[in-house]
């Protein structure tokens, strides 16, 4: 389902067929991936992310965000798997994946633009949620108009693609109410190193 929001190109698809359960993918996820917890710099401060994180992909797909260079994991079975569903159900490839975990409701991702170097002028960003639903909130950069909200349900796709980038931030806020773990995978396609 395309989602009507202005200067972007974005695709939501509730329900993806995994091949397998989504509550066995997450915990699969939860258990096989070594997950990480790196210091970012924030505001001047050197702080703790705010989730874990592990960085996979194919030789040479090197990732830097946030002044952390990030060297990929070999793909997994699972996860090679899973990035050719995603890459199916998009019609993009990708060689590349952060995956993401929100232990709970006090984790979170800042509001952000995917526009790295490394992704070239117009990436193509594929998230898919497992576990917890959290909200994924989209703010337009130059419009003003009030943020955008989708609550991200288990096995869902979204799929950011074009210029999207170029005019809109996105980002998972802390919530008040409690919530159990998300695993979050966004992949990407590194087009050249920096």
């Amino acid at each position: 389902m395309p989602l009507s929001l202005p200067d972007s190109e974005v695709l939501y698809i509730e329900r993806l067929s995994l091949g397998l359960p989504s509550e066995e993918v997450f915990a699969r996820l939860l258990a096989e991936v070594p997950w990480e917890q790196r210091s970012i710099r924030l505001f001047g401060k050197e702080v703790a992310q705010p989730r874990l994180v592990a960085w996979y992909g194919d030789p040479g797909c090197s990732y830097t965000y946030s002044g952390i260079r990030w060297e990929p994991r070999a793909w997994t079975p699972l996860l090679a798997e899973l990035r050719l569903v995603v890459e199916r159900a998009s019609g993009c490839s990708f060689n590349s994946g952060l995956v993401n975990l929100y232990r709970n409701q006090q984790d979170s991702m800042g509001f952000h633009s995917d526009d790295e170097p490394e992704l070239g002028p117009n990436p193509n960003i594929a998230s898919l949620s497992l576990g917890a639903e959290r909200v994924f909130v989209m703010k337009h950069k130059l419009s003003g108009a009030p943020p955008f909200k989708l609550r991200l349900a288990s096995g869902s796709l979204l799929l950011m693609k074009g210029k999207t980038q170029h005019f809109w931030k996105h980002g998972i806020d802390k919530q008040r109410t409690a919530c159990g773990p998300r695993i979050n995978l966004t992949f990407r396609k590194i087009v050249h190193e920096v």
